[in-house]
């Protein structure tokens, strides 16, 4: 029975990104930084009496405070997004090392995409043309395989290919078994640590014998067009190219008009759908994001007049409002056209 739902929830979407650019909703951070949470709030009654600070593990907040997560999702629906993302960026038990709590990171994605699917399904059931789809959030940890975090000896590494694909195949199942229609390896900025996350959902495919959509959206740093591993956008793509991937995309570090070309090669090179949700522009000395929805919209117009996006949304500083203006403004343009993902 899981498999037909599983099944039927693919059909439904690729029929979506055949016919229309869909939505994917902003920035999650960015909208809880308004709740004004403190320490005692982060914690609520369970962990009250927790030996650790937890103030900023966002992730937990779907836990102590799963109100404020489906009421940011709520809004960002009712914005026009078409795919919303799970509060479980620092999901796997390397992120959650920071807070000491690896042993919930189970339960922190499954409770976390439950929240999602629910009101995913709510609106759905509302109309039901336009169906709404979870996205798994599946961030790149706070470790790289690839490079050394001690610069007298570059051959170190913090963390193995193993323990990434452990980790990643937790999250990954907690997601799915949550709800999630599909699995988002984002803000990818060592493309080894993006690999051990495809290894595991490759795994899981197998395993479970289900197609699992994956998107994957990679991160070009600054203006050298590169990852923080030192891969360019073109790369970047041969290297996760191996699965048949749902779309590829960039996500973060840069606002719409820098991410242009980057989206143009993956465009001009990918058999995949191509995905983009830039930040607010670049941040300001406050470390603030300035970009008003409608000028933020202004520079997207140039990815759907040149065919570039099949999937758009909004990364850092992004809100409801964001979102609004970039729904309103792809509604009005045909997507990307490309192979059938099969």
């Amino acid at each position: 029975m899981e498999n037909k739902i599983k099944n039927s929830q693919l059909s439904t979407l690729l029929s979506q990104l055949e016919s229309r650019i869909l939505v994917l909703d902003g920035a999650m951070g960015t909208m809880l930084q308004r709740y004004k949470f403190e320490e005692e709030d982060y914690r609520g009654e369970r962990f009250k009496d927790y030996p650790h600070l937890v103030k900023g593990n966002n992730d937990l907040l779907s836990l102590t405070q799963p109100h404020a997560i489906e009421e940011v999702h709520r809004k960002y629906l009712e914005a026009g997004a078409d795919i919303i993302e799970t509060n479980t960026f620092s999901g796997t038990t390397i992120a959650m090392a920071d807070y000491h709590m690896e042993d919930l990171v189970y339960e922190l994605n499954y409770e976390s995409a439950k929240i999602a699917r629910k009101v995913c399904d709510e609106f759905t059931a509302k109309n039901p043309d336009k169906p709404r789809f979870v996205a798994g959030s599946i961030g790149p940890t706070n470790r790289t395989a690839s490079l050394s975090p001690d610069v007298n000896d570059p051959g170190y590494r913090a963390i193995t290919f193993d323990e990434l694909r452990i980790a990643y195949k937790q999250q990954s199942e907690a997601l799915l078994d949550g709800g999630s229609d599909i699995l988002l390896v984002e803000t990818i900025f060592d493309t080894l640590n993006a690999k051990a996350a495809l290894f595991a959902i490759d795994e899981i495919q197998d395993e479970r014998g289900i197609k699992i959509p994956i998107m994957v959206s990679g991160t070009i740093t600054d203006a050298s067009g590169r990852t923080l591993s030192g891969q360019t956008a073109e790369a970047f793509l041969i290297s996760v190219s191996h699965l048949n991937l749902l779309s590829v995309g960039f996500n973060c570090a840069l606002g719409a008009n820098q991410l242009t070309p980057y989206l143009e090669t993956l465009a001009h090179n990918s058999d995949f759908y191509v995905s983009a949700y830039p930040n607010a522009g670049l941040p300001n000395a406050f470390g603030k994001y300035d970009e008003t929805p409608e000028f933020m919209a202004e520079q997207i117009q140039e990815y759907v007049e040149k065919g570039l996006i099949n999937i758009i949304g909004g990364c850092c500083g992004t809100t409801p409002e964001h979102i609004r203006a970039i729904a309103d403004l792809v509604n009005k343009y045909e997507p990307r056209k490309l192979r059938k993902f099969a």
